[in-house]
């Protein structure tokens, strides 16, 4: 294994010794919440069964109990593995929320596994009889095997490289099809367990911080209201249609979130980091939102050009193409959008991201870290800078950018000078107030 922090053996030490008070709170209070909700489901009457009828032709592979309760060992080391105090309390607060909110599932969605195992014998069938002694079938959705393989899988990959990092990523497959080839689930319950840790770990993020800041933009709190609308919408379709269209909660979370975003949270619920990757779990809560944005990316950059040169070794543009990004005279790459994943074709680049979110002006504090970024950057070479359409977010930076260079200039020859350039810039009258905020506070200081 490959730890990316050097731990001092007292350091070490602690973290182990904390690893071991974890544990032993975690696991009595796994049997205890999950073995007591499993017997008191088992003597309701209201227990239901929800199973497609693909699932009847899975096979039962009796060897598979192996991965299957592997999973009690993943759960164990993990604890031992977290390089730092921080991400050692947030995984283990992680483990104890799975654990709620499976219990809270199966107490408001009672379910039963239907189908009857086979007989099996020898080790296999010793290790299904010790699994019975606690595991009846009626803890079924969500499923908190799943849940904790999401949780168990997002740290053993953050901490294991190379060979090590493929036979996680082989084991975890064989532990995550083992719910079905032991009999122990049915589809439903793996795909809400995994919906459940992707949230869990979305909303308890280990290498991001949350933020909330109220914004004061009036533009901000309408879409904030439209995206709210948007989240009610896919939420009363999902209710009143039912069945598989419960699907449709998922993109009523992620409206939830952006519109909260908008309320305060800003860039922060992408989960974006300086180095333009986003978190694994906001790449897939946020799925449905950035959809509907990439389709509106394709719609309007047909009227913009990829880029333009605004002056002597700054260029702006929208979203980068390979083509893009090859140009031989492009030295820096410096991205301001919060919703994408950085893009392959941007690792040959220096490259850096100050990730804000879409259609609103920066704060002054913001725009004058974007300014000093340019600068620097600027000082190694030609920058290529973009959002999304290069209209609004990185246009602002570049503004305030022309305005820190020449002080001769005022903000409306600034924007006129990128206007001249790049003629669908979009700067709306908060987006001038903001500039002059920031002009009044940092234009004329020494950085």
């Amino acid at each position: 294994m490959k730890y990316p922090i050097q731990l001092s053996p007292e350091s070490r030490q602690h973290l182990w010794l904390t690893a071991c008070v974890w544990l032993l709170f975690l696991a009595p209070f796994f049997f205890m919440t999950y073995g007591q909700i499993n017997q008191f489901t088992s003597q309701r009457d209201d227990i239901e069964v929800v199973v497609f009828s693909w699932e009847r032709s899975l096979p039962f592979w009796s060897w598979t109990i192996i991965p299957y309760w592997s999973i009690d060992l993943f759960y164990g080391i993990s604890l031992f593995i977290c390089t730092n105090r921080r991400e050692q309390w947030l995984h283990s607060c992680r483990l104890v929320t799975a654990s709620l909110i499976a219990c809270i599932g199966f107490l408001l969605l009672p379910l039963k596994f239907s189908f009857s195992r086979p007989a099996t014998e020898g080790l296999f069938g010793w290790l299904f009889t010790q699994l019975e002694l606690f595991d009846l079938p009626y803890n079924q959705a969500p499923s908190l095997h799943i849940i904790l393989l999401w949780l168990l899988w997002l740290r053993y990959s953050t901490h294991v490289q190379g060979y090590w990092r493929g036979l996680l990523h082989v084991w975890s497959i064989l532990i995550a099809l083992s719910v079905f080839t032991t009999w122990q689930h049915h589809f439903i319950d793996v795909i809400t367990g995994f919906a459940v840790g992707v949230i869990i770990s979305y909303l308890l993020p280990i290498s991001h911080h949350w933020q909330w800041q109220p914004s004061q933009d009036r533009h901000a709190r309408k879409l904030f209201g439209c995206y709210v609308m948007g989240s009610l919408f896919f939420t009363l379709m999902a209710y009143g249609l039912g069945e598989i269209f419960w699907i449709l909660l998922w993109p009523a979370i992620s409206l939830l979130m952006i519109a909260l975003g908008y309320a305060g949270l800003g860039s922060s619920v992408f989960q974006k980091q300086s180095d333009g990757r986003m978190s694994l779990s906001a790449r897939w809560l946020l799925a449905p939102y950035q959809l509907g944005a990439w389709l509106s990316y394709l719609w309007f950059r047909r009227q913009n050009s990829p880029y333009d040169q605004i002056t002597e070794g700054i260029i702006l543009g929208y979203l980068p193409r390979q083509s893009t990004i090859k140009l031989t005279n492009i030295t820096c790459v410096f991205d301001l959008t919060a919703e994408w994943h950085r893009k392959p074709d941007n690792q040959k680049k220096h490259y850096i991201c100050q990730p804000q979110i879409d259609l609103l002006p920066l704060t002054p504090e913001a725009l004058q870290s974007a300014v000093s970024t340019l600068d620097k950057l600027h000082q190694k070479g030609s920058v290529f800078i973009h959002c999304t359409l290069g209209l609004s977010r990185s246009a602002m930076v570049v503004a305030a950018w022309l305005l820190k260079q020449h002080p001769e200039y005022n903000i409306a020859r600034a924007i006129n000078i990128l206007r001249k350039a790049r003629p669908r810039v979009i700067f709306r009258q908060e987006h001038w107030d903001a500039l002059a905020r920031w002009e009044s506070i940092y234009r004329y200081r020494r950085t």
